[in-house]
């Protein structure tokens, strides 16, 4: 597939890292040269310098020849303006990176006509992870599938939890009218993803990835051995876009909310635009200020300041203080690996959730909505299955599917499902899939 990417910062760049691992034909366009010759020496891809806004310069990426562009420059209105002319030049998909999250809402205003198809916005998609994982308190990653029809939730099993020593096959027997299901597992202290079998045994310290139908998060809860507490006081740090975004839709609902931003000017914003929560001016990064606001009596701590450093110490002296949830917003990759040994409870990336929403572009057949799975080496992907699909043809037992690959869940007339062997897939279901790397372009067979 021949992709085009406008804009070579840390999103484009980071895009341009896992398209190229995917032995996909990038192109990356920026005016930086400092930031293209990096990514031409760290990457297998094609860089050009120029204006992306240029007809000359697209015509130079053969933007008529490509599949898909994707403009993620820093200028929302560059974004925009060179997706409509990419369109107009022959690009067949574009996607464009905003972020006024006004026009996400504005559903009657469709961007389709102007040659859009996808508008991303990175921090939105910061602030409703951040919303679900307050929701699903007491899991460290979650994705919904089709509004929560089916559920993707990771834990770390504890000594506790009722599964811990049994096999997929004992536990199934034991608790046989669960609504969830485990599609990944890594063990303590590797970065070994497995995908499970009827003989695959739970460990103490395992990370379990399941998914779960209605109801399934409250039976997982119960048997992880966990205590169900009901999140309510939450302290934000940081008035960024996404600090007042995560503010703002919390405030809605029933949490009770208190901002700290550092700069005098952006929380004077802050409390103007937040009647409903306490926003206060002070170094977050001061614990005797953390402690003058009761973060003892915070039920979770959320650090989304611009420094990745400054929110993994906060979250650290939160859950020092007894905060029960930690969220830390990282922009170093690297970090993701040390989220579960240093005690924080999840890290989240803008750029792995903006890469997340786009990657389902590059996959084969009707991808619906895909997910890398954070820290492991896996990939969660939702088909849609048509009248080619080969995943129709037998039950689920008597399909040739891929042992390095699990069908976690099916949407079938707006209710999510957990299939067993004797299931079969039928035309218009929706079909969720856990597949390892090598394992993807053999279930891409089955749904196109």
């Amino acid at each position: 597939m021949k992709i085009i990417i406008a804009g070579a910062g840390e999103v484009g760049f980071h895009l341009a890292k896992l398209l190229s691992y995917e032995s996909q034909e990038i192109t990356l366009i920026d005016t930086d040269k400092n930031s293209l010759a990096y990514a031409s020496d760290h990457l297998d891809i094609r860089v050009i310098k120029g204006d992306v806004t240029s007809i000359a310069i697209l015509n130079e990426a053969r933007i008529n020849r490509s599949e898909l562009f994707i403009a993620v420059t820093s200028s929302e209105t560059t974004n925009i303006t060179a997706c409509v002319l990419a369109k107009e030049l022959g690009a067949k998909q574009t996607i464009a990176r905003i972020s006024n999250s006004e026009f996400l809402d504005q559903t009657e205003f469709g961007f389709t006509k102007f040659g859009i198809d996808e508008l991303i916005s990175p921090e939105t998609l910061a602030a409703a992870e951040i919303e679900l994982l307050l929701n699903q308190y007491g899991f460290n990653d979650t994705y919904e599938f089709e509004e929560g029809k089916l559920t993707m939730l990771s834990l770390r099993l504890s000594r506790t939890a009722t599964f811990v020593g049994k096999t997929v096959r004992e536990a199934a027997e034991v608790f046989p009218e669960l609504h969830f299901v485990p599609i990944a597992i890594q063990r303590f202290g590797t970065q070994y993803t497995i995908i499970p079998r009827g003989d695959t045994e739970f460990k103490e310290g395992d990370k379990v990835v399941f998914i779960t139908s209605k109801g399934g998060d409250e039976e997982l809860f119960e048997l992880s051995g966990k205590v169900k507490t009901e999140l309510k006081n939450i302290m934000i740090l940081g008035g960024s876009k996404i600090g007042y975004k995560t503010a703002r839709d919390l405030c809605k609902g029933k949490f009770n909310v208190k901002l700290i931003e550092s700069d005098k000017e952006i929380a004077f914003d802050c409390a103007d635009d937040l009647p409903n929560a306490l926003v206060i001016n002070g170094d977050g990064r001061n614990v005797e200020l953390l402690e003058e606001e009761n973060i003892s009596d915070m039920d979770a701590f959320i650090s989304v300041t611009g420094n990745s450093e400054t929110n993994i110490m906060s979250c650290l002296v939160a859950k020092s203080k007894g905060v029960k949830k930690t969220i830390a917003l990282v922009e170093n990759m690297d970090y993701y690996q040390l989220s579960q040994s240093i005690g924080i409870d999840t890290l989240i990336n803008k750029k792995l959730l903006a890469a997340n929403n786009i990657f389902r572009y590059i996959r084969r057949g009707e991808v619906v909505a895909m997910t890398k799975l954070t820290n492991m080496n896996a990939e969660l992907l939702e088909f849609k299955v048509t009248s080619r699909s080969k995943i129709t043809r037998h039950k689920i037992k008597d399909l040739d599917f891929p042992r390095s690959a699990i069908i976690g869940g099916v949407i079938r007339h707006d209710i999510g499902i957990i299939p067993l062997g004797d299931f079969q897939i039928e035309l218009g279901d929706k079909v969720v899939v856990c597949s390892l790397p090598r394992s993807i372009t053999q279930v891409e067979r089955f749904f196109f």
